[in-house]
């Protein structure tokens, strides 16, 4: 048995964009990271470039129930072979379909609109189902990752709106539930660039024009560290009298006033 427990991780949708930083942040740090994705191409290409025992990659979809009883098993099964005791210390729920544009409500069909519900709503419902029992043997956190779009809409983005703003509802009906045991939190991104962290036939390089820059307060399109800094900020001690809440992170577009010339 190890002499002191590793602190651990569980990302979902974390092989590609925001999820892929986070992996990579808290893998750097020194935690047992397992990252869980549907893309099994992604899931492939960043368990092999990180080549480390400290990272476990678990192919599923995160609204299909039988998939993640099967991942938790499966991370259970890690842990006792790297005899490591039971417990999780952090869940963050990144996971969702990416693409917020539904298209017209008018013509929305019920099958498209569940699709954007579970792979952001029921998946984070059925991880934190999940992960409750491993949370509270640590006492550890779950960090919701929503969206401004639950906040303020464009045209057209009715059911990833709706997946948003449930999420963060979800998140402080569990933070009274789970608490004091489990601290619940969720943080809201903006514009975060993510191409450069796309599987390797998806990825991009930045392009923004002076208007994208300046059209944020602080003077420039988000990055996916700015989510990272905010994650490890409410999973960490100091963040130990914060539940329940959205933390914003969006280079202060939310607050920008806005009129047609």
């Amino acid at each position: 048995m190890p002499n002191t427990r590793t602190p651990l991780a569980l990302i979902t949708g974390g092989a590609q964009g925001i999820g892929r930083a986070l992996a990579q942040a808290f893998l750097a740090e020194g935690w047992r990271v397992a990252v869980l994705d549907r893309e099994a191409e992604a899931l492939s290409e960043v368990t092999a470039e990180w080549a480390t025992s400290a990272c476990l990659g678990l192919e599923a979809d995160v609204g299909d129930e039988t998939a993640v009883a099967r991942a938790f098993a499966a991370l259970a099964a890690w842990q006792a072979r790297d005899g490591q005791p039971d417990g999780l210390d952090l869940l963050v729920n990144n996971a969702g379909l990416a693409d917020p544009l539904s298209g017209p409500l008018e013509t929305l069909s019920l099958a498209d609109w569940r699709r954007w519900q579970d792979s952001h709503l029921t998946g984070a419902f059925l991880c934190t189902r999940a992960a409750i029992p491993g949370l509270r043997r640590r006492r550890g956190a779950i960090v919701n990752i929503a969206s401004t779009r639950a906040l303020q809409s464009e045209p057209q983005c009715e059911a990833y709106a709706a997946a948003k703003g449930g999420l963060l509802a979800f998140t402080h009906a569990a933070a009274i539930s789970l608490g004091p045991e489990i601290r619940v939190n969720a943080i809201s991104p903006g514009w975060i660039e993510t191409g450069p962290l796309q599987k390797s036939a998806h990825r991009r390089a930045p392009h923004h024009r002076p208007i994208d820059r300046t059209q944020h307060a602080v003077g420039r399109v988000g990055e996916p560290e700015d989510i990272v800094a905010a994650v490890r900020f409410l999973a960490g001690d100091q963040a130990g009298f914060i539940t329940g809440q959205n933390l914003i992170v969006d280079g202060g577009m939310t607050r920008t006033m806005i009129y047609a010339a």
